[in-house]
């Protein structure tokens, strides 16, 4: 799963990256069935990892999902995170800045929301978005865009620092893919709900987001804060990769169970 990763310093291009790919599983029902079969193992393997990181309360995890419309931001935490305790987890959606959180930088409303030690965090979009959407539709300048990944480098560099890892998660559909799922929306009464008609607004400009997405990935994917091009057009191959990267992680933080409080014999102990 690691040649999902984007090497630091190197140029995306978004092209070269196929979102209909499922790596060493076929595209049927038996490579369906196997790479659903390893995603629960990862899924029983993240619970147990998690307690220790709730434990030990020294370290913390931030997971970022980025993607278009329907790419499966959503879907993807309901899977992957389906076996862990919602103690130790938070999840946050950012939409669009109140006037309240305008009115300071545009990482204030989102340093708020960093998982504490021990939590695994998620950001179901995230402040990437000011230099996405913002970006996009001219909101912003690209020279202050620009100016913004320098700010947000440095800001997962001190999050990374103080002890939290970060992985960012691009969801990577096709267009085609897109489309599909939009209609699965209109045509199926119980998921008419998502529907957002602004969505066929942003369809339109989906090149643009291409090349922002393509800018700010390259910009910003850091050894210490790395990007995955996550193909997402199958959804269970997407879950597995993420499940993957997610549970080496937290393996590379070597967390051990927390000792035993000092001073008690436990071999001796009776509850009465």
């Amino acid at each position: 799963m690691k040649r999902y990763r984007v090497r630091p310093d190197s140029r995306l291009l978004l092209k070269e990256f196929d979102s209909d790919d499922t790596g060493d599983y076929k595209k049927s029902d038996q490579g369906k069935a196997k790479a659903k079969a390893e995603t629960t193992k990862l899924i029983a393997r993240l619970d147990g990892l998690q307690e220790r990181l709730y434990a030990n309360a020294t370290r913390s995890l931030l997971i970022v999902l980025q993607g278009m419309d329907t790419s499966g931001k959503d879907g993807t935490i309901k899977s992957v995170m389906s076996g862990v305790n919602p103690q130790g987890c938070k999840v946050v959606a950012f939409k669009a800045p109140s006037n309240h959180e305008l009115a300071h930088d545009f990482l204030w409303r989102v340093h708020r929301e960093v998982p504490p030690k021990g939590f695994i965090g998620i950001f179901n979009r995230s402040h990437y978005e000011d230099v996405l959407i913002t970006r996009v539709h001219g909101w912003v300048t690209d020279k202050v865009a620009k100016r913004r990944f320098d700010q947000i480098k440095e800001f997962e560099e001190l999050l990374t620092e103080s002890g939290t890892a970060v992985l960012k998660f691009f969801l990577h559909i096709s267009k085609d893919e897109q489309k599909e799922r939009l209609e699965a929306r209109i045509a199926d009464p119980e998921k008419r709900w998502k529907w957002n008609s602004g969505d066929l607004e942003e369809r339109k400009l989906w090149g643009e987001y291409q090349k922002a997405f393509e800018d700010v990935i390259s910009a910003t994917s850091t050894t210490a804060a790395p990007w995955y091009i996550v193909p997402a057009n199958r959804k269970w191959y997407r879950n597995l990769v993420v499940a993957d990267r997610v549970v080496d992680a937290l393996e590379d933080m070597k967390l051990r169970t927390p000792p035993a409080p000092e001073g008690v014999d436990f071999t001796k102990l009776r509850i009465m």
